[in-house]
């Protein structure tokens, strides 16, 4: 039996929404990378629990390593891999509390209850608030984008996306194809070279016993 393709994807209004909606906020993500009250390693954390949620493979190789370049512990990477970021002892309870809702907001499709909102505003004040939902927005961009690129993938293999069609793409692949394609060479070329590290400590640990 084949199966269906899963993931969430664009739509072409959903794209287009989202494009305008991410054109018209510049100025504010560009405040929102100056508010001290986010940190790199905090915007990683939340890019990286938004994309376990929304399973883009492409985002969750390059956040995984982005992650441990802002300063994130391996451990604690796997740890929000797995959604187990409540047990992570360099969280603080606001850290907590914004991934809690970047969970919750990923998982309801963009839908939050207004309760969970609230909770985020009363946390961080209106201007923070405000730019942890636009790094959600960001990164939950990003996460389409490598899914929708999947679905034209899958669409070879015979399983096309229910909610996708060959029109729509079709212009998806030539507008997205130049960076696209770069990133499925570079997760699958460092694959390879983590793979061969892997058996290259698996050698020198035998010899070492």
């Amino acid at each position: 039996m084949t199966h269906q393709f899963q993931k969430r994807i664009f739509t072409p209004g959903l794209f287009l929404n989202d494009v305008g909606f991410l054109l018209i906020h510049g100025p504010s993500i560009i405040g929102a990378a100056c508010d001290h009250n986010i940190s790199r390693t905090f915007i990683e954390k939340i890019m990286t629990v938004t994309t376990v949620v929304n399973e883009c493979t492409y985002c969750a190789w390059y956040h995984a390593k982005a992650a441990v370049a802002s300063g994130i512990g391996a451990e604690e990477v796997k740890s929000l891999l797995d959604l187990r970021f409540q047990a992570t002892a360099s969280d603080s309870d606001s850290e907590i509390m914004a991934l809690l809702y970047v969970q919750h907001y990923a998982e309801t499709n963009r839908q939050p209850e207004t309760d969970m909102t609230a909770r985020l505003f009363d946390t961080y004040g209106q201007r923070t608030a405000k730019h942890i939902m636009l790094v959600i927005r960001m990164i939950s961009f990003g996460n389409l984008l490598g899914n929708t690129w999947d679905a034209v993938l899958s669409r070879f293999k015979g399983r096309p996306a229910p909610e996708s069609n060959v029109a729509f793409e079709l212009a998806f692949v030539l507008v997205t194809f130049w960076f696209m394609f770069p990133a499925m060479w570079l997760m699958k070329t460092d694959g390879k070279k983590g793979a061969v590290l892997a058996r290259s400590e698996e050698r020198a640990s035998g010899s070492a016993q």
